[in-house]
């Protein structure tokens, strides 16, 4: 019997709430700070649990290689628990365009509701910010080793232009 109970760490924001602030570093030790694209340009955030593991790979590789799809709506940045170091082995070998944001404290994956407890690791997620700072829409993969529905993510990046 499951004695787990959803805690604010493990429930999603919803579409409205004020998307929270914060500052990582990505794989090259610079900081991608939210704020900075508040009322210039909406922010799509790809949460996804660990570099290196196959859907994760396969991933990152369709956003650097369909990058276009989504950078012309708005500004992409993946988020997981790995560190700086192994993000930017991880992107030269992999050759990828977009950022890697490293949450290795696992603040702003906890402060989004993303939390897998079970794993210690993100959700794979998929959040999407307004100009304004506002959630714009939230999705979580029900199953973490399934690949996310790009098509979907685009529509709702078409909704915001």
């Amino acid at each position: 019997m499951s004695t787990a109970v959803a805690t604010k760490e493990t429930t999603p924001l919803t579409a409205g709430s004020v998307a929270p602030d914060f500052v990582l570093p990505d794989q090259d030790k610079k900081d991608f700070k939210l704020a900075d694209y508040k009322g210039k340009k909406a922010v799509v955030l790809f949460f996804y649990p660990l570099d290196w593991s196959p859907t994760c790979t396969k991933e990152n590789a369709c956003f650097t290689n369909d990058l276009s799809r989504f950078s012309k709506y708005a500004e992409v940045a993946g988020v997981s628990i790995d560190s700086v170091w192994s993000h930017k082995a991880w992107q030269e070998k992999m050759g990828l365009k977009h950022r890697l944001l490293a949450d290795m404290h696992r603040k702003v994956t906890k402060d989004y509701g993303l939390f897998h407890a079970g794993g210690n690791i993100s959700q794979r997620a998929t959040v999407i910010i307004d100009k304004e700072g506002k959630i714009a829409w939230v999705h979580v993969e029900p199953d973490i080793t399934k690949e996310r529905d790009y098509n979907a993510v685009e529509e709702q990046l078409k909704k915001l232009s």
